[in-house]
């Protein structure tokens, strides 16, 4: 929540200009993996002097892009962020210092950050040194913008996608498991976006052993490849499966002690992470814990029935973005989840939706569960 003693009233104008903020922040979706996705614009006299967005960990921040922008024009400006400005030193120095050394007069931020190394800290910092700081303007936009990071940050685990793609009935694939472009092109490019703006594409045994998928993002000018993140708690996975590819940046987690495989993984580039498991099964939620140490932010669960149920059956997953095709399989064909023991209808998991959209000639319904609404507002 925004901290009562910074936050004020915003006029229009001061809204549109945060809106301004989000546009260059959402520049950096694809790219700012571990960072936070922030956006920042100086103005001054009613003129924007400057503007800057965070492109990639390690280089400058969104505050300084701004700052370089404004050169002399940022003495006496105000700079509205949507992520409180750090004050700690990183693989970047401190945006506080830089606000204040270039003579920075006020700072409008949509929210705190999250991150215990800040976590008010930056407010403090500018107020000290005669900034005057104001927060809470946009701010559940600021927060769903960060959905990912605000997560990893308060609760220890990334933020959990689930995609699928069924028929107008829910049904993934006919009664042999066979299933080929449920839906169109449009739908299918558009998943291409969920992964490249996600920490990780994770999925299950099941669906490599059916589809041998590769799970990257095919796209021009790709400037980072999600984790391919495989749960095979048997070790079934073939040697030569290509989600492998060249072994960079892919991710086994098991609960085999067949220590000669694992051995020929790690020969791969595969980083085999070993779990103890309850009855011979893999820990969703420790799962979930060891990709946040690796600082996935948001994954997408891209997986079959079965692991799409035991996340959902674990409430595990926070937002599904579904794709329906207009076609239909009937009751024998396979349902987008299958879970361990029946769900009563008085503890069936619920959703707000968030939106519902026509994809080319398919629909898209993105709605996320109630309690991560919640926590995310909190």
């Amino acid at each position: 929540m925004p901290d009562p003693a910074v936050t004020a009233n915003f006029s229009a104008a001061e809204t549109a200009l945060m809106e301004r903020v989000f546009e260059l922040a959402a520049k950096g979706c694809q790219t700012t993996q571990p960072n936070p996705r922030v956006g920042c614009v100086l103005v001054k006299g009613g003129e924007i002097v400057g503007e800057g967005y965070h492109g990639f960990a390690g280089e400058m921040h969104a505050e300084r892009e701004a700052l370089k922008h404004a050169g002399e024009r940022a003495r006496g400006a105000t700079a509205y962020v949507n992520l409180e400005p750090c004050c700690h030193q990183g693989r970047t120095p401190p945006c506080t210092d830089g606000l204040i050394d270039a003579g920075v007069v006020k700072v409008i931020a949509a929210m705190r950050d999250p991150n215990p190394l800040v976590a008010g800290g930056g407010f403090e910092t500018l107020k000290l040194a005669g900034v005057e700081v104001a927060s809470g303007l946009l701010e559940e936009q600021a927060r769903w913008l960060n959905r990912g990071f605000i997560t990893r940050m308060q609760s220890g685990r990334p933020w959990v996608k689930l995609k699928s793609a069924a028929t107008l009935d829910g049904r993934t694939a006919d009664a042999d498991g066979f299933s080929k472009w449920i839906t169109g092109s449009e739908a299918r490019s558009e998943v291409q976006l969920l992964r490249a703006e996600s920490s990780a594409v994770v999925t299950g045994i099941g669906t490599v052993l059916a589809d041998d998928p590769q799970l990257n993002v095919r796209l021009e000018n790709v400037h980072r490849q999600p984790m391919r993140v495989i749960l095979d708690s048997q070790l079934s996975m073939p040697l030569d499966a290509k989600i492998i590819g060249d072994g960079d940046n892919v991710l086994l987690f098991t609960c085999s002690d067949d220590y000669d495989k694992q051995g020929a993984f790690a020969e791969l580039g595969v980083e085999v992470l070993h779990q103890v498991g309850d009855q011979n099964r893999l820990v969703l939620e420790e799962v979930l814990a060891e990709l946040a140490n690796w600082q996935c932010n948001e994954i997408l669960l891209e997986a079959g029935q079965t692991l799409c149920g035991a996340f959902l059956q674990d409430s595990l997953v926070d937002e599904a973005v579904l794709y329906y095709g207009g076609s239909m399989l009937g009751d024998r064909g396979k349902s987008v989840f299958v879970s361990d023991a029946a769900i009563s209808f008085d503890s069936r998991p619920e959703f707000v939706i968030q939106s519902a959209d026509m994809i080319g000639p398919d629909a898209r319904i993105t709605a996320v569960h109630k309690a991560s609404k919640a926590r995310l507002a909190a």
